[in-house]
């Protein structure tokens, strides 16, 4: 063949393996998680994430040595802790203390993960590959929460199986068999919630700042709010002790919802509604104040699907290769 100055490009000459084209969005999520993964603040936030756990872990064994050194005959003054603890709200509150990192992570993970292609104008590269906008989003999305899956699960799975094997004859299995199936559904809709709601925000922005900036300020001050709704519960039970009459049934079941109305509230509400439960105090403590009933799981579903395909369809709507000015 004869030489020419201008090299060729094209796919014409490639003898290599030839693959499925079907798994497209599979090479777009690999690169964002590895992009991800090689920040150190990561593998910080995936620690700070399971504190409670570890922290959980390190109460039940000082209580267990407690137990044990207790001189034969008499009774332990912590010998009814353990009966008493509801185990299967330690997830609900695992989860719970776990939503500031799993914030945390979806920013680091996902702010940037439109927005800086459209800084960039890489859209134009990928969707003028054998890439369709289906692929694109739904490899950015899924690069998002599967890291976030996985650090939710790890800690809470691991706690559960630490418990299943030291606690069976304290309840710990009996409180719900199903428990164990449970779980994996919860995380992985709190971890989509969380990627749905960051994938759209980052394909409104031309930077990544941008968009973790807007993420964490919607996230906070609907906190915020739900913090504030705290008061408003104490104030419609009859004051922190639940004396007096209060407020109407209807107010209260406002009051419920409006208390769970934050990304973090609303995972928590689905989180009580899946798993079963009213919640109760950290670490089995006994408290005096009664927990914020959670919404029906219905509502808590619900809203979050609503949330999620409305921040999915911002970014299918947003993902364009070029922008005609006109």
């Amino acid at each position: 063949m004869a030489s020419t100055p201008i090299a060729d490009l094209s796919y014409r000459n490639y003898d290599g393996e030839l693959t499925s084209t079907n798994n497209r969005w599979w090479v777009i999520a690999k690169s964002t998680m590895r992009m991800a993964m090689k920040k150190k603040a990561i593998w910080i936030y995936a620690i700070l994430s399971g504190f409670y756990y570890v922290a959980m872990i390190i109460v039940l064994f000082v209580v267990d040595q407690m137990t044990q050194n207790v001189v034969p005959g008499q009774k332990s003054p912590v010998s009814g802790f353990l009966n008493s603890i509801q185990w299967k709200d330690q997830f609900v509150t695992g989860f719970s203390y776990g939503q500031i990192w799993f914030l945390a992570i979806s920013l680091v993970i996902g702010a940037g993960a439109i927005a800086n292609d459209n800084r960039a104008n890489a859209l134009l590269v990928y969707l003028s590959k054998p890439c369709d906008k289906r692929d694109y989003l739904f490899g950015k999305w899924l690069g998002v929460f599967l890291p976030l899956f996985v650090v939710s699960a790890t800690p809470s799975l691991v706690f559960y199986f630490y418990g299943a094997m030291s606690y069976r004859e304290m309840g710990f299995l009996s409180s719900d068999p199903w428990l164990i199936l449970k779980l994996p559904l919860m995380l992985a809709i709190g971890s989509a919630f969380h990627a749905s709601i960051v994938i759209g925000i980052s394909s409104m922005f031309n930077q990544g700042r941008m968009a973790g900036a807007v993420y964490s300020g919607f996230y906070f001050i609907t906190n915020f709010f739900t913090q504030l709704m705290t008061i408003a519960w104490l104030a419609a039970q009859g004051g922190p002790r639940h004396r007096g009459e209060g407020a109407p049934e209807a107010v209260k079941n406002l009051i419920g919802k409006l208390y769970y109305s934050s990304v973090d509230g609303l995972n928590i509400g689905m989180s009580k509604g899946i798993i079963g439960t009213k919640g109760s105090a950290a670490f089995g403590i006994r408290s005096p104040i009664e927990m914020v009933p959670a919404p029906s799981l219905m509502f808590s579903l619900g809203t979050i699907a609503i949330i999620s395909s409305l921040m999915m369809f911002i970014a299918w709507r947003r993902i364009r290769p070029v922008e005609i000015v006109g």
